[in-house]
Protein backbone atom coordinates (compact mmCIF):
# COMPACT_ATOMS: atom_id res chain seq x y z
CA UNK A 1 0.00 0.00 0.00
CA UNK A 2 2.90 2.39 0.88
CA UNK A 3 4.55 1.70 -2.49
CA UNK A 4 1.31 2.38 -4.35
CA UNK A 5 0.87 5.60 -2.38
CA UNK A 6 4.42 6.64 -3.26
CA UNK A 7 3.74 6.10 -6.98
CA UNK A 8 0.57 8.19 -6.76
CA UNK A 9 2.47 10.97 -4.99
CA UNK A 10 5.17 10.87 -7.66
CA UNK A 11 2.55 11.11 -10.43
CA UNK A 12 0.93 14.07 -8.66
CA UNK A 13 4.31 15.77 -8.32
CA UNK A 14 5.00 15.29 -12.05
CA UNK A 15 1.56 16.65 -12.97
CA UNK A 16 2.23 19.78 -10.91
CA UNK A 17 5.55 20.19 -12.72
CA UNK A 18 3.81 19.78 -16.09
CA UNK A 19 1.18 22.41 -15.29
CA UNK A 20 3.88 24.77 -14.01
CA UNK A 21 5.76 24.39 -17.31
CA UNK A 22 2.57 25.09 -19.30
CA UNK A 23 1.83 28.16 -17.18
CA UNK A 24 5.36 29.52 -17.68
CA UNK A 25 4.80 29.25 -21.46
CA UNK A 26 7.69 28.60 -23.82
CA UNK A 27 11.19 30.03 -23.65
CA UNK A 28 14.70 28.95 -24.56
CA UNK A 29 14.86 26.03 -22.11
CA UNK A 30 11.38 24.61 -22.79
CA UNK A 31 9.67 23.19 -25.89
CA UNK A 32 6.22 21.61 -26.35
CA UNK A 33 5.39 19.22 -29.18
CA UNK A 34 2.19 17.38 -30.05
CA UNK A 35 4.09 14.33 -31.42
CA UNK A 36 0.98 12.21 -31.96
CA UNK A 37 2.57 8.91 -32.98
CA UNK A 38 6.17 9.65 -34.00
CA UNK A 39 8.71 12.44 -34.12
CA UNK A 40 11.91 12.83 -36.10
CA UNK A 41 14.89 11.71 -34.01
CA UNK A 42 17.21 14.23 -35.66
CA UNK A 43 14.89 17.07 -34.55
CA UNK A 44 14.89 15.66 -31.02
CA UNK A 45 18.69 15.71 -31.10
CA UNK A 46 18.75 19.34 -32.23
CA UNK A 47 16.31 20.34 -29.48
CA UNK A 48 18.46 18.39 -27.00
CA UNK A 49 21.58 20.36 -28.02
CA UNK A 50 19.79 23.73 -28.05
CA UNK A 51 17.96 23.32 -24.73
CA UNK A 52 21.08 21.87 -23.06
CA UNK A 53 23.17 24.86 -24.09
CA UNK A 54 20.49 27.41 -23.15
CA UNK A 55 20.02 25.77 -19.72
CA UNK A 56 23.75 26.17 -19.12
CA UNK A 57 23.66 29.83 -20.14
CA UNK A 58 20.65 30.46 -17.88
CA UNK A 59 22.46 28.89 -14.92
CA UNK A 60 19.93 26.05 -14.69
CA UNK A 61 20.54 22.35 -14.15
CA UNK A 62 18.22 21.21 -16.94
CA UNK A 63 15.53 22.15 -19.46
CA UNK A 64 12.49 20.32 -20.86
CA UNK A 65 11.15 18.88 -24.11
CA UNK A 66 7.51 17.87 -23.64
CA UNK A 67 5.49 15.60 -25.97
CA UNK A 68 1.69 15.47 -25.85
CA UNK A 69 1.09 19.21 -25.43
CA UNK A 70 0.04 21.25 -28.46
CA UNK A 71 2.48 24.12 -29.01
CA UNK A 72 -0.07 26.58 -30.39
CA UNK A 73 -2.43 26.80 -27.41
CA UNK A 74 -0.63 24.57 -24.84
CA UNK A 75 -3.56 22.16 -24.72
CA UNK A 76 -2.82 18.68 -23.35
CA UNK A 77 -3.66 16.31 -26.23
CA UNK A 78 -1.63 13.21 -25.32
CA UNK A 79 0.89 11.24 -27.38
CA UNK A 80 1.48 7.66 -28.50
CA UNK A 81 5.20 8.26 -29.10
CA UNK A 82 7.18 5.10 -28.26
CA UNK A 83 6.55 2.75 -25.33
CA UNK A 84 8.76 2.46 -22.24
CA UNK A 85 11.23 0.19 -24.01
CA UNK A 86 11.43 2.57 -26.96
CA UNK A 87 12.03 5.54 -24.66
CA UNK A 88 14.89 3.71 -22.97
CA UNK A 89 16.36 2.99 -26.42
CA UNK A 90 16.04 6.69 -27.29
CA UNK A 91 18.39 7.56 -24.42
CA UNK A 92 21.12 5.50 -26.07
CA UNK A 93 20.31 6.83 -29.55
CA UNK A 94 20.71 10.39 -28.33
CA UNK A 95 23.88 9.74 -26.32
CA UNK A 96 25.55 8.13 -29.35
CA UNK A 97 25.58 11.48 -31.17
CA UNK A 98 26.06 14.14 -28.49
CA UNK A 99 29.13 15.75 -26.95
CA UNK A 100 30.45 13.58 -24.15
CA UNK A 101 27.71 11.03 -24.93
CA UNK A 102 25.30 12.81 -22.61
CA UNK A 103 21.62 11.92 -22.74
CA UNK A 104 18.36 12.77 -20.96
CA UNK A 105 18.64 13.09 -17.18
CA UNK A 106 15.32 11.28 -17.08
CA UNK A 107 12.19 10.60 -19.14
CA UNK A 108 8.87 10.81 -17.30
CA UNK A 109 5.49 9.50 -18.47
CA UNK A 110 2.69 11.54 -16.91
CA UNK A 111 -1.04 10.80 -17.13
CA UNK A 112 -3.14 13.91 -16.38
CA UNK A 113 -6.95 13.74 -16.61
CA UNK A 114 -8.33 16.14 -19.22
CA UNK A 115 -12.12 16.32 -19.71
CA UNK A 116 -12.52 13.02 -17.83
CA UNK A 117 -10.02 11.33 -20.16
CA UNK A 118 -6.54 10.15 -19.20
CA UNK A 119 -3.86 11.60 -21.48
CA UNK A 120 -0.26 10.39 -21.83
CA UNK A 121 2.40 13.13 -21.73
CA UNK A 122 6.15 12.50 -22.03
CA UNK A 123 8.51 14.90 -20.24
CA UNK A 124 12.13 14.71 -21.39
CA UNK A 125 14.47 16.25 -18.82
CA UNK A 126 17.54 17.58 -20.66
CA UNK A 127 20.72 18.26 -18.61
CA UNK A 128 22.53 21.57 -18.97
CA UNK A 129 25.70 21.51 -21.06
CA UNK A 130 28.79 20.59 -19.07
CA UNK A 131 30.91 23.39 -17.68
CA UNK A 132 32.97 25.00 -20.48
CA UNK A 133 31.76 22.42 -23.03
CA UNK A 134 28.81 23.27 -25.35
CA UNK A 135 26.54 20.33 -26.22
CA UNK A 136 26.62 19.36 -29.89
CA UNK A 137 24.35 17.08 -31.92
CA UNK A 138 26.21 15.35 -34.77
CA UNK A 139 29.12 17.76 -34.08
CA UNK A 140 26.95 20.87 -34.52
CA UNK A 141 26.16 23.06 -31.49
CA UNK A 142 22.63 24.50 -31.42
CA UNK A 143 20.90 27.30 -29.52
CA UNK A 144 17.52 29.03 -29.46
CA UNK A 145 16.29 32.32 -30.84
CA UNK A 146 12.76 32.57 -29.54
CA UNK A 147 11.06 29.38 -30.69
CA UNK A 148 13.58 28.66 -33.44
CA UNK A 149 16.53 26.26 -33.30
CA UNK A 150 19.68 27.85 -34.76
CA UNK A 151 23.40 27.12 -34.73
CA UNK A 152 24.84 28.36 -31.46
CA UNK A 153 26.07 31.93 -31.89
CA UNK A 154 29.81 32.65 -31.45
CA UNK A 155 28.98 34.89 -28.48
CA UNK A 156 27.04 32.14 -26.66
CA UNK A 157 29.69 29.55 -27.53
CA UNK A 158 32.40 31.75 -26.02
CA UNK A 159 30.32 32.39 -22.89
CA UNK A 160 30.13 28.64 -22.29
CA UNK A 161 33.76 27.96 -23.17
CA UNK A 162 35.02 30.69 -20.83
CA UNK A 163 33.43 28.92 -17.89
CA UNK A 164 35.69 27.26 -15.34
CA UNK A 165 34.97 23.97 -13.61
CA UNK A 166 33.60 24.63 -10.15
CA UNK A 167 33.55 22.38 -7.10
CA UNK A 168 29.85 21.93 -6.31
CA UNK A 169 30.59 21.00 -2.72
CA UNK A 170 32.48 24.27 -2.18
CA UNK A 171 29.64 26.48 -3.40
CA UNK A 172 27.76 28.60 -0.87
CA UNK A 173 24.09 28.20 0.05
CA UNK A 174 23.12 31.90 0.26
CA UNK A 175 20.33 31.70 2.84
CA UNK A 176 21.75 28.92 5.03
CA UNK A 177 23.14 29.70 8.49
CA UNK A 178 24.84 27.64 11.17
CA UNK A 179 21.46 27.27 12.88
CA UNK A 180 20.45 25.11 9.88
CA UNK A 181 23.08 22.52 10.86
CA UNK A 182 22.27 19.60 13.11
CA UNK A 183 24.03 19.74 16.50
CA UNK A 184 24.19 15.94 16.81
CA UNK A 185 25.73 15.66 13.33
CA UNK A 186 28.35 18.30 14.23
CA UNK A 187 29.20 16.35 17.39
CA UNK A 188 29.68 13.20 15.31
CA UNK A 189 32.02 15.16 13.02
CA UNK A 190 34.02 16.40 16.01
CA UNK A 191 34.44 12.90 17.45
CA UNK A 192 35.37 11.34 14.10
CA UNK A 193 37.93 14.07 13.46
CA UNK A 194 39.55 13.50 16.88
CA UNK A 195 39.57 9.76 16.19
CA UNK A 196 41.36 10.26 12.91
CA UNK A 197 43.95 12.68 14.26
CA UNK A 198 44.59 10.48 17.33
CA UNK A 199 46.37 13.26 19.19
CA UNK A 200 45.40 14.36 22.72
CA UNK A 201 46.49 17.97 22.12
CA UNK A 202 44.35 18.25 18.98
CA UNK A 203 41.40 16.64 20.81
CA UNK A 204 41.66 19.23 23.57
CA UNK A 205 41.88 22.03 21.01
CA UNK A 206 38.75 20.75 19.21
CA UNK A 207 36.82 20.48 22.47
CA UNK A 208 37.52 24.14 23.20
CA UNK A 209 36.28 25.33 19.77
CA UNK A 210 32.79 26.58 19.04
CA UNK A 211 30.90 24.75 16.30
CA UNK A 212 31.45 27.64 13.92
CA UNK A 213 35.19 27.77 14.60
CA UNK A 214 35.53 23.99 14.16
CA UNK A 215 33.78 24.13 10.79
CA UNK A 216 35.74 27.20 9.71
CA UNK A 217 38.98 25.33 10.40
CA UNK A 218 37.72 22.41 8.33
CA UNK A 219 36.80 24.87 5.49
CA UNK A 220 33.16 23.75 5.60
CA UNK A 221 32.20 27.32 6.43
CA UNK A 222 33.76 29.97 4.17
CA UNK A 223 33.59 33.64 5.20
CA UNK A 224 30.78 32.78 7.57
CA UNK A 225 28.76 31.11 4.79
CA UNK A 226 27.58 27.47 4.73
CA UNK A 227 28.95 25.34 1.89
CA UNK A 228 27.08 22.58 0.09
CA UNK A 229 29.49 20.09 1.69
CA UNK A 230 28.67 21.29 5.19
CA UNK A 231 24.93 21.28 4.54
CA UNK A 232 25.03 17.83 2.92
CA UNK A 233 26.94 16.19 5.78
CA UNK A 234 25.57 18.17 8.72
CA UNK A 235 22.35 19.93 7.66
CA UNK A 236 18.94 19.58 9.26
CA UNK A 237 16.45 17.55 7.23
CA UNK A 238 13.59 20.01 7.74
CA UNK A 239 15.44 22.79 5.89
CA UNK A 240 16.85 20.68 3.03
CA UNK A 241 14.70 22.72 0.62
CA UNK A 242 17.52 25.28 0.68
CA UNK A 243 19.40 23.01 -1.73
CA UNK A 244 18.70 23.70 -5.40
CA UNK A 245 18.31 19.90 -5.83
CA UNK A 246 17.47 18.13 -2.57
CA UNK A 247 19.87 15.20 -1.90
CA UNK A 248 18.16 11.97 -0.84
CA UNK A 249 18.90 8.28 -0.50
CA UNK A 250 16.51 5.36 -0.77
CA UNK A 251 16.74 1.80 0.58
CA UNK A 252 14.61 -0.82 -1.14
CA UNK A 253 14.25 -4.54 -0.39
CA UNK A 254 13.10 -7.06 -3.01
CA UNK A 255 11.59 -10.53 -2.64
CA UNK A 256 12.63 -13.63 -4.61
CA UNK A 257 10.56 -12.43 -7.60
CA UNK A 258 12.42 -9.08 -7.48
CA UNK A 259 9.29 -7.20 -6.43
CA UNK A 260 9.76 -4.36 -3.93
CA UNK A 261 8.62 -5.46 -0.45
CA UNK A 262 9.51 -2.30 1.46
CA UNK A 263 11.44 0.95 1.12
CA UNK A 264 12.57 4.00 3.09
CA UNK A 265 13.67 7.49 2.06
CA UNK A 266 16.61 9.09 3.91
CA UNK A 267 17.38 12.81 4.16
CA UNK A 268 20.38 14.82 5.32
CA UNK A 269 22.56 14.87 7.42
CA UNK A 270 24.57 12.38 5.35
CA UNK A 271 27.32 12.00 7.97
CA UNK A 272 25.02 9.46 9.65
CA UNK A 273 23.50 8.04 6.46
CA UNK A 274 25.44 4.75 6.60
CA UNK A 275 24.36 3.98 10.15
CA UNK A 276 20.72 4.76 9.38
CA UNK A 277 20.58 2.71 6.17
CA UNK A 278 22.59 -0.29 7.37
CA UNK A 279 20.17 -0.81 10.26
CA UNK A 280 17.70 -1.98 7.60
CA UNK A 281 20.03 -4.25 5.61
CA UNK A 282 19.93 -7.96 6.43
CA UNK A 283 23.41 -9.41 6.96
CA UNK A 284 22.97 -13.12 7.50
CA UNK A 285 25.63 -15.66 8.43
CA UNK A 286 26.88 -17.57 5.40
CA UNK A 287 28.48 -21.02 5.77
CA UNK A 288 30.67 -22.61 3.09
CA UNK A 289 33.43 -25.13 2.46
CA UNK A 290 36.59 -23.18 1.53
CA UNK A 291 38.23 -26.11 -0.28
CA UNK A 292 37.57 -29.67 -1.41
CA UNK A 293 39.29 -31.49 1.47
CA UNK A 294 38.08 -29.80 4.67
CA UNK A 295 35.30 -31.36 6.72
CA UNK A 296 34.43 -28.20 8.60
CA UNK A 297 32.59 -25.22 7.08
CA UNK A 298 33.70 -21.61 7.50
CA UNK A 299 31.32 -18.90 8.62
CA UNK A 300 31.19 -15.29 7.49
CA UNK A 301 28.68 -12.49 7.27
CA UNK A 302 27.20 -12.02 3.82
CA UNK A 303 28.55 -8.48 3.70
CA UNK A 304 31.63 -7.06 5.35
CA UNK A 305 30.53 -3.92 7.27
CA UNK A 306 33.59 -1.96 6.12
CA UNK A 307 32.81 -2.81 2.48
CA UNK A 308 29.22 -1.60 2.82
CA UNK A 309 30.32 1.66 4.43
CA UNK A 310 33.02 2.31 1.86
CA UNK A 311 30.72 1.71 -1.10
CA UNK A 312 27.86 3.74 0.35
CA UNK A 313 30.14 6.61 1.32
CA UNK A 314 31.64 6.46 -2.19
CA UNK A 315 28.10 7.04 -3.48
CA UNK A 316 27.90 10.13 -1.28
CA UNK A 317 31.25 11.63 -2.24
CA UNK A 318 31.06 10.90 -5.98
CA UNK A 319 27.41 11.75 -6.69
CA UNK A 320 26.75 14.56 -9.13
CA UNK A 321 24.24 16.49 -7.02
CA UNK A 322 23.55 18.91 -9.86
CA UNK A 323 21.60 16.11 -11.58
CA UNK A 324 19.09 15.85 -8.75
CA UNK A 325 19.01 12.04 -8.59
CA UNK A 326 18.89 9.85 -5.51
CA UNK A 327 21.38 7.38 -4.10
CA UNK A 328 19.76 3.93 -4.13
CA UNK A 329 20.57 0.86 -2.05
CA UNK A 330 18.65 -2.10 -3.46
CA UNK A 331 18.68 -5.25 -1.35
CA UNK A 332 18.10 -8.67 -2.92
CA UNK A 333 18.34 -12.13 -1.37
CA UNK A 334 21.98 -12.67 -2.37
CA UNK A 335 23.33 -9.25 -3.34
CA UNK A 336 23.16 -5.49 -2.82
CA UNK A 337 23.13 -2.95 -5.65
CA UNK A 338 24.18 0.61 -4.91
CA UNK A 339 23.49 3.37 -7.43
CA UNK A 340 24.44 7.04 -7.55
CA UNK A 341 23.99 9.82 -10.13
CA UNK A 342 27.13 10.95 -11.91
CA UNK A 343 29.70 9.49 -14.28
CA UNK A 344 32.48 7.15 -13.11
CA UNK A 345 35.57 9.35 -13.11
CA UNK A 346 38.18 6.58 -13.74
CA UNK A 347 36.16 5.47 -16.80
CA UNK A 348 36.48 1.74 -16.02
CA UNK A 349 37.32 -0.52 -13.10
CA UNK A 350 40.49 -2.13 -14.43
CA UNK A 351 42.86 0.85 -13.87
CA UNK A 352 41.84 1.12 -10.21
CA UNK A 353 42.98 -2.44 -9.52
CA UNK A 354 46.59 -1.47 -10.24
CA UNK A 355 48.55 -0.36 -7.13
CA UNK A 356 49.95 2.65 -9.03
CA UNK A 357 46.53 4.16 -9.84
CA UNK A 358 45.78 7.71 -8.69
CA UNK A 359 42.53 9.57 -9.34
CA UNK A 360 42.81 12.44 -11.84
CA UNK A 361 40.43 14.59 -9.73
CA UNK A 362 37.48 14.48 -7.34
CA UNK A 363 34.08 15.66 -8.48
CA UNK A 364 33.39 17.15 -5.02
CA UNK A 365 36.86 18.04 -3.74
CA UNK A 366 35.85 19.81 -0.50
CA UNK A 367 33.32 17.10 0.31
CA UNK A 368 35.97 14.41 -0.28
CA UNK A 369 38.43 16.17 2.01
CA UNK A 370 35.81 16.50 4.75
CA UNK A 371 34.76 12.85 4.48
CA UNK A 372 38.40 11.76 4.79
CA UNK A 373 38.76 14.00 7.88
CA UNK A 374 35.64 12.45 9.40
CA UNK A 375 36.79 8.87 8.70
CA UNK A 376 34.00 8.23 6.22
CA UNK A 377 36.20 7.26 3.25
CA UNK A 378 39.77 6.46 2.32
CA UNK A 379 41.25 7.82 -0.87
CA UNK A 380 39.31 6.64 -3.93
CA UNK A 381 41.86 4.18 -5.30
CA UNK A 382 42.86 2.47 -2.05
CA UNK A 383 39.23 2.23 -0.90
CA UNK A 384 37.96 0.40 -3.94
CA UNK A 385 41.04 -1.85 -4.07
CA UNK A 386 40.43 -2.81 -0.45
CA UNK A 387 36.77 -3.62 -1.25
CA UNK A 388 37.92 -5.98 -4.00
CA UNK A 389 40.53 -7.59 -1.75
CA UNK A 390 38.06 -8.18 1.08
CA UNK A 391 35.68 -9.97 -1.29
CA UNK A 392 38.62 -11.97 -2.61
CA UNK A 393 39.69 -12.99 0.91
CA UNK A 394 36.15 -14.24 1.58
CA UNK A 395 36.32 -16.23 -1.72
CA UNK A 396 33.24 -14.29 -2.85
CA UNK A 397 32.65 -12.87 -6.35
CA UNK A 398 34.21 -9.45 -6.88
CA UNK A 399 31.98 -6.36 -7.16
CA UNK A 400 30.40 -5.64 -10.56
CA UNK A 401 30.41 -2.05 -11.81
CA UNK A 402 27.75 -1.25 -14.41
CA UNK A 403 28.64 1.97 -16.25
CA UNK A 404 26.40 1.38 -19.27
CA UNK A 405 24.00 4.24 -18.47
CA UNK A 406 25.30 7.76 -18.84
CA UNK A 407 25.57 9.75 -15.59
CA UNK A 408 24.86 6.72 -13.40
CA UNK A 409 27.20 4.38 -11.53
CA UNK A 410 25.86 1.05 -10.31
CA UNK A 411 27.88 -1.39 -8.21
CA UNK A 412 26.72 -4.87 -7.19
CA UNK A 413 28.22 -6.53 -4.10
CA UNK A 414 27.58 -10.27 -3.72
CA UNK A 415 26.57 -11.94 -0.46
CA UNK A 416 27.32 -15.53 -1.53
CA UNK A 417 29.35 -17.53 -4.03
CA UNK A 418 28.07 -18.03 -7.56
CA UNK A 419 30.58 -20.70 -8.65
CA UNK A 420 32.38 -22.87 -6.10
CA UNK A 421 35.22 -23.52 -8.58
CA UNK A 422 36.18 -19.85 -8.28
CA UNK A 423 36.33 -20.26 -4.51
CA UNK A 424 38.52 -23.36 -4.73
CA UNK A 425 40.83 -21.67 -7.21
CA UNK A 426 41.38 -18.65 -4.94
CA UNK A 427 41.96 -20.94 -1.96
CA UNK A 428 44.58 -22.99 -3.83
CA UNK A 429 46.33 -19.97 -5.40
CA UNK A 430 46.77 -17.43 -2.61
CA UNK A 431 49.46 -15.46 -4.46
CA UNK A 432 47.38 -14.43 -7.47
CA UNK A 433 47.49 -10.68 -8.07
CA UNK A 434 44.21 -8.74 -7.97
CA UNK A 435 44.09 -8.19 -11.74
CA UNK A 436 44.30 -11.95 -12.36
CA UNK A 437 41.57 -12.60 -9.78
CA UNK A 438 39.44 -9.99 -11.55
CA UNK A 439 39.91 -11.82 -14.88
CA UNK A 440 38.92 -15.16 -13.28
CA UNK A 441 35.89 -13.45 -11.79
CA UNK A 442 34.90 -12.33 -15.29
CA UNK A 443 35.27 -15.95 -16.50
CA UNK A 444 33.04 -17.34 -13.73
CA UNK A 445 30.37 -14.77 -14.63
CA UNK A 446 30.53 -15.64 -18.34
CA UNK A 447 31.77 -12.19 -19.30
CA UNK A 448 34.17 -11.57 -22.21
CA UNK A 449 37.90 -11.53 -21.48
CA UNK A 450 40.50 -9.91 -23.81
CA UNK A 451 42.48 -12.32 -26.01
CA UNK A 452 45.81 -11.42 -24.45
CA UNK A 453 44.34 -12.02 -20.98
CA UNK A 454 42.99 -15.42 -22.07
CA UNK A 455 46.48 -16.37 -23.26
CA UNK A 456 47.89 -15.34 -19.89
CA UNK A 457 45.30 -17.36 -17.96
CA UNK A 458 45.88 -20.41 -20.18
CA UNK A 459 49.64 -20.11 -19.75
CA UNK A 460 49.18 -20.35 -16.00
CA UNK A 461 46.66 -23.22 -16.40
CA UNK A 462 43.83 -21.25 -14.81
CA UNK A 463 41.25 -21.57 -17.61
CA UNK A 464 40.41 -23.90 -20.47
CA UNK A 465 37.94 -23.96 -23.33
CA UNK A 466 37.37 -21.76 -26.34
CA UNK A 467 37.77 -18.03 -26.01
CA UNK A 468 33.99 -17.64 -26.30
CA UNK A 469 33.30 -20.48 -23.83
CA UNK A 470 35.95 -20.30 -21.13
CA UNK A 471 35.70 -22.27 -17.90
CA UNK A 472 37.89 -22.64 -14.86
CA UNK A 473 40.70 -25.14 -15.34
CA UNK A 474 41.30 -28.76 -14.33
CA UNK A 475 43.19 -28.23 -11.04
CA UNK A 476 39.82 -27.49 -9.49
CA UNK A 477 38.52 -30.94 -10.37
CA UNK A 478 39.25 -32.83 -7.14
CA UNK A 479 35.88 -34.24 -6.16
CA UNK A 480 34.09 -36.86 -8.21
CA UNK A 481 31.35 -34.39 -9.08
CA UNK A 482 33.93 -31.83 -10.25
CA UNK A 483 35.73 -34.40 -12.38
CA UNK A 484 32.48 -35.34 -14.11
CA UNK A 485 31.62 -31.71 -14.77
CA UNK A 486 35.15 -31.04 -16.00
CA UNK A 487 34.83 -33.80 -18.60
CA UNK A 488 31.41 -32.44 -19.59
CA UNK A 489 32.98 -29.04 -20.11
CA UNK A 490 36.13 -30.18 -21.84
CA UNK A 491 34.64 -33.04 -23.89
CA UNK A 492 36.77 -35.61 -25.68
CA UNK A 493 39.07 -35.50 -28.70
CA UNK A 494 37.66 -35.86 -32.22
CA UNK A 495 38.69 -39.52 -32.52
CA UNK A 496 36.37 -40.48 -29.67
CA UNK A 497 33.34 -39.01 -31.45
CA UNK A 498 34.37 -40.40 -34.85
CA UNK A 499 34.74 -43.88 -33.36
CA UNK A 500 31.21 -43.58 -31.97
CA UNK A 501 29.91 -42.76 -35.46
CA UNK A 502 31.77 -45.68 -37.07
CA UNK A 503 30.63 -48.12 -34.36
CA UNK A 504 27.04 -47.01 -34.82
CA UNK A 505 27.17 -47.52 -38.61
CA UNK A 506 28.84 -50.92 -38.22
CA UNK A 507 26.00 -52.02 -35.98
CA UNK A 508 23.01 -50.39 -37.71
CA UNK A 509 24.43 -50.12 -41.30
CA UNK A 510 23.12 -46.58 -41.87
CA UNK A 511 21.96 -43.45 -40.03
CA UNK A 512 20.37 -40.16 -40.96
CA UNK A 513 21.46 -36.77 -39.60
CA UNK A 514 18.89 -36.77 -36.79
CA UNK A 515 20.00 -40.18 -35.52
CA UNK A 516 23.65 -39.19 -35.40
CA UNK A 517 22.72 -35.95 -33.69
CA UNK A 518 20.92 -37.91 -30.97
CA UNK A 519 23.98 -40.17 -30.62
CA UNK A 520 26.48 -37.32 -30.14
CA UNK A 521 24.64 -34.26 -28.89
CA UNK A 522 24.69 -34.89 -25.12
CA UNK A 523 28.26 -36.17 -25.26
CA UNK A 524 29.63 -32.91 -26.66
CA UNK A 525 31.02 -30.29 -24.21
CA UNK A 526 28.48 -28.43 -22.08
CA UNK A 527 30.27 -25.20 -22.92
CA UNK A 528 29.06 -25.37 -26.54
CA UNK A 529 25.74 -23.87 -27.58
CA UNK A 530 23.20 -26.01 -29.47
CA UNK A 531 24.19 -24.30 -32.71
CA UNK A 532 27.87 -24.93 -32.02
CA UNK A 533 27.15 -28.60 -31.26
CA UNK A 534 25.33 -29.01 -34.59
CA UNK A 535 28.27 -27.40 -36.38
CA UNK A 536 30.68 -29.75 -34.54
CA UNK A 537 28.72 -32.82 -35.65
CA UNK A 538 28.80 -31.64 -39.25
CA UNK A 539 32.57 -31.09 -38.98
CA UNK A 540 33.08 -34.63 -37.66
CA UNK A 541 31.04 -36.14 -40.50
CA UNK A 542 32.82 -34.07 -43.11
CA UNK A 543 36.23 -35.17 -41.77
CA UNK A 544 35.24 -38.88 -41.96
CA UNK A 545 33.95 -38.38 -45.48
CA UNK A 546 37.23 -36.77 -46.57
CA UNK A 547 39.08 -39.74 -45.10
CA UNK A 548 36.84 -41.96 -47.26
CA UNK A 549 35.52 -43.80 -44.23
CA UNK A 550 31.85 -42.82 -44.70
CA UNK A 551 29.64 -41.35 -47.42
CA UNK A 552 25.97 -40.68 -48.15
CA UNK A 553 23.68 -43.02 -50.10
CA UNK A 554 21.90 -40.19 -51.91
CA UNK A 555 22.55 -36.67 -53.15
CA UNK A 556 19.18 -35.62 -51.76
CA UNK A 557 19.98 -34.35 -48.27
CA UNK A 558 16.35 -34.68 -47.21
CA UNK A 559 16.33 -38.47 -47.56
CA UNK A 560 20.03 -39.42 -47.53
CA UNK A 561 21.71 -41.64 -44.92
CA UNK A 562 25.31 -41.93 -43.86
CA UNK A 563 26.90 -45.36 -44.59
CA UNK A 564 30.34 -46.94 -44.26
CA UNK A 565 32.64 -47.23 -47.28
CA UNK A 566 34.60 -50.09 -45.74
Amino acid sequence: MDILLHKKEKQKELELTLYALIKNWEDEILEFKEANNDYDKDKIGKYFSAISNEANLHGLQYGWLVFGVRNKDKAIVGTAYRDEQGLNALKHEISSNTTGNISFSDIYEVYPIVNDEKKRVIMFQIPAAMTAIPTAWHNIEYGREGESIVPLSPEKRERIRRQTKMDWSKQIIPDATISDLDETAIQIAREKYKERMNDSHISLEVDNMSDEEFLLRRKLIINGKITNAAFLLLGKADVDYKFQNVPEASWRIYDSREIVKDYKIFKIPFISLCDRILKNVRNLTYRFMPNQTTLFPMETKQYDPWVLRELLNNCIVHSDYRLGGRIYISEFEDKLILTNPGSFIPGSVEPILKPSYTSPFYRNQLLAEAMVMFKMIETEATGIRRVFNIQREKFFPLPDYDLSIKDKVEVCIYGKEINEKFKFLLHDNENLDLTTVYLLDQVQKGKPVPKNAVSYLRKHKLVEGRITNLYLAAPLAKTTEDKVQYIKNKGFDNKYYQDLIVDYLQKFKKANRAELRELLFNKLPDTLTDKQKDRKILTLLTALKRQRIITTDSDNKQISHWILLR
